[in-house]
């Protein structure tokens, strides 16, 4: 008999339900509750897993209930929000997806998962895989952005990284892939708020990140708070047992996000708690995230007959086997054991900046205003986010502490050591108060250049920070239109920094401005990573992976939609179109601006027709024209012309990179499976039909900027 189904037969109701039991341990808040002491409920075997407990010595404190008082000896799992870092912090995700780079996706997060497991942890709520599309939603900070195939690159980097070489290992941590699914289709953009989807969209869009994680090998799940089409995730048989388990074959853990089981009884599904932990045992949720739904709720839900013991030996059985995968009953104190040595810490700061400045986006840069100049004389550099250590570590900053991340004016004085930095706030970051607007405008007068840090607070993102106007906050604009006029009469030029967790509504900023920088929030070495792109040690590469709107009354707005019947047409007026605004956004996905500039040119396709087993080998030439080297990030589209299902516009299919010199040239090269060129049909089964595929290659989701071809589909 193996240890697993020794320790069922012995349990009892109470011990068996403790295993399907976490408890926050008031360390970290992240719902509506605190879990009081919970030292004799775990003494009892009454609960069998942690969250937001940190610290090697308090782990192995709690491990020693546990494993040393229970009756059982069965170790505690324990898990942790390591999101975008633990005390090293990357950029938040929605920014680290502008690189573009699965390895360094990969990298970042087997760094964040040596450093949590250094601290005793063994699980990470992570990787949030939620395509969002709406950027009033707050939680996309925490996301991949608007497109599906990003996810799911995202996906397996992210699970890869985190789980390493294996959950054995004492370094590693089991990744729980969230918030399944479609939690980012909330109506307008409001956090918790109901989503109703259609089947082909969950399907196409939604699903395929969290099929990517679990092919990845993914510990565990999390489905979403929200509800589904009227049917709250957490309950949702037909997609975590029929689909995720049945289809997919996933026999890992399912666990309930914050008190969700018990808000089954407000989503209005459920009369009691006991009848809200039978729906979600049922569905397949192993773990209750402190809802204390199964501990109160099943017992009842026995008695009357809507579980059965058989189905909580299941899940019961699914929390021990992941517990033995993760080396917990050989040795429940292997993670923490050994301290990271100071040059492991410093290697990690490294790999930060590196990711940090490659995530940053350039928006605009007019008249070669950057990089600056290193000789610059005199520099001011306005506004409530140039000196705020804890704002760069933006939402679900893990167990970093506020201070010690670096600054803009830290980064900038560190670069520019011969140069007069002269800061001033001018306004706070929202608020009503501007009186220190003057002062701030005062530094202006004989600055060579200025440097503007504006955007949100890294509370105003991620969840329950859902924005209805997506504008600056407070009086920054007020700020910025002064500095603009004052600049503009001395000819001095201005660099605008955004920090946001999502796009922010500015094209007002971008018109007046020389160059913008968007730097989303990069984490812990975010001063000197805004430095280095500056001052041009490092040239900007990153491509935002959502598209950022003109105005509000495009949201939402991504670049895989589907044809209208009649399209925007200038000359005739029913067509698709706005009275008061253009169609098209004000930066595409993909966009971002380099020290280079690049052509393209000779695409071409290895074969002109392809059958399904058949891989396309696709190329094209580019070369740099700009005076500095750069790197170009291109991006590989198709659309599928006529279908027996509307295809969208433009679908992505790959990305690839090249590294130029002023005048070097070379070649990018894709690889297309025919079978990546299924859909969805009719029936929402894949199906490969013949026709005419258009091939499209460039730096964004903008038509007019891609190379074209085209490749036939045969039986």
């Amino acid at each position: 008999m193996s240890l697993v189904d020794s320790l069922i037969e012995r349990m009892s109701l109470t011990e068996k339900l403790g295993q399907l039991t976490m408890t926050a341990c008031g360390q970290a808040v992240t719902g509506p509750t605190i879990a009081g002491d919970s030292t004799e409920a775990i003494k009892s075997g009454a609960i069998g897993n942690l969250l937001n407990l940190v610290g090697a010595a308090n782990v192995h404190d709690m491990q020693r209930l546990a494993v040393d008082e229970s009756r059982l000896g069965i170790p505690l799992l324990i898990g942790y929000d390591v999101i975008h870092g633990h005390r090293t912090l990357f950029p938040i995700p929605l920014g680290e997806a502008s690189l573009f780079d699965p390895e360094a996706w990969a990298s970042s997060a087997r760094e964040s998962a040596k450093e949590a497991a250094a601290d005793g942890l063994a699980m990470t709520f992570a990787p949030m895989l939620d395509v969002a599309r709406d950027p009033r939603w707050g939680r996309g900070a925490e996301g991949p952005g608007e497109d599906p195939f990003v996810a799911a690159c995202m996906a397996e980097a992210k699970v890869r990284g985190f789980q390493g070489g294996g959950l054995t290992h004492a370094d590693c941590l089991a990744s729980v892939a969230k918030h399944f699914c479609a939690y980012g289709g909330v109506t307008a953009g409001r956090d918790y708020a109901p989503v109703d989807i259609s089947e082909r969209t969950l399907h196409e869009v939604h699903l395929l990140p969290f099929a990517a994680a679990v092919a990845a090998g993914a510990a565990a799940i999390m489905p979403a708070f929200t509800d589904l089409n009227g049917v709250p995730m957490t309950a949702n048989k037909v997609l975590l047992r029929d689909w995720l388990r049945g289809r997919l074959g996933f026999d890992g853990l399912i666990i309930s996000d914050y008190n969700a089981i018990a808000e089954l009884i407000r989503h209005g599904i459920a009369a009691d708690l006991a009848d809200a932990a039978a729906l979600a045992l049922k569905a397949g949720v192993d773990i209750d995230m402190m809802a204390d739904a199964y501990r109160r709720g099943l017992p009842l839900a026995l008695k009357r007959g809507t579980v059965s013991m058989a189905e909580i030996d299941e899940s019961v059985r699914r929390v021990l086997i992941l517990k033995e995968r993760l080396g917990l009953f050989d040795d429940p104190y292997r993670r923490g054991k050994v301290r990271e040595s100071a040059a492991a810490l410093e290697k990690r700061r490294g790999l930060a900046r590196h990711i940090a400045t490659r995530s940053i986006v350039m928006l605009k840069n007019d008249g070669d205003a950057l990089p600056l100049r290193r000789s610059v004389r005199r520099l001011a550099l306005l506004g409530p986010l140039t000196d705020a250590s804890a704002e760069m570590r933006g939402v679900w900053w893990g167990a970093a502490a506020p201070e010690g991340h670096v600054t803009v004016l830290q980064g900038l004085r560190t670069a520019l050591p011969e140069s007069q930095i002269l800061q001033a706030d001018g306004v706070a970051i929202d608020g009503a108060d501007t009186g220190g607007l003057s002062a701030a405008l005062r530094l202006c007068e004989s600055a060579d250049a200025i440097i503007l840090c504006l955007g949100e607070a890294a509370v105003m993102s991620g969840e329950a920070a859902s924005r209805a106007h997506l504008g600056l906050p407070g009086m920054q604009r007020q700020l910025a239109e002064a500095v603009f006029e004052q600049a503009q009469r001395a000819s001095i030029p201005v660099i605008v920094i955004l920090f946001s967790g999502r796009p922010l509504i500015v094209p007002w900023l971008v018109e007046k401005a020389n160059a913008v920088l968007a730097a989303w929030f990069p984490g812990s070495e975010a001063g000197h990573a805004l430095a280095d792109v500056i001052t041009g040690r490092q040239g900007p590469s990153g491509r935002t992976p959502v598209t950022w709107p003109r105005a509000l009354g495009q949201v939402p707005i991504f670049f895989g939609e589907r044809p209208s019947g009649r399209p925007f047409d200038s000359h005739d007026r029913f067509t698709s179109k706005y009275l008061d605004v253009a169609n098209e956004p004000l930066f595409p996905f993909g966009f971002g601006l380099t020290y280079g500039r690049f052509e393209l040119s000779n695409l071409r396709l290895s074969r002109a027709a392809i059958a399904l087993g058949d891989v396309l080998t696709v190329q094209v030439d580019v070369i740099n024209r700009g005076a500095r080297e750069a790197q170009e990030t291109l991006f590989l589209f198709t659309h599928d012309k006529i279908a027996s299902v509307s295809r969208p516009k433009l679908e992505l299919k790959g990305f690839g990179k090249i590294e130029l010199r002023p005048g070097g040239s070379g070649t990018v090269t894709f690889s297309l499976g025919a079978a990546e060129l299924r859909f969805l049909g009719m029936a929402l089964e894949p199906v490969f039909e013949p026709g005419e595929i258009e091939i499209l290659v460039g730096p964004c989701a903008d038509r007019t900027q891609l190379q074209v071809a085209s490749v036939q589909l045969v039986a």
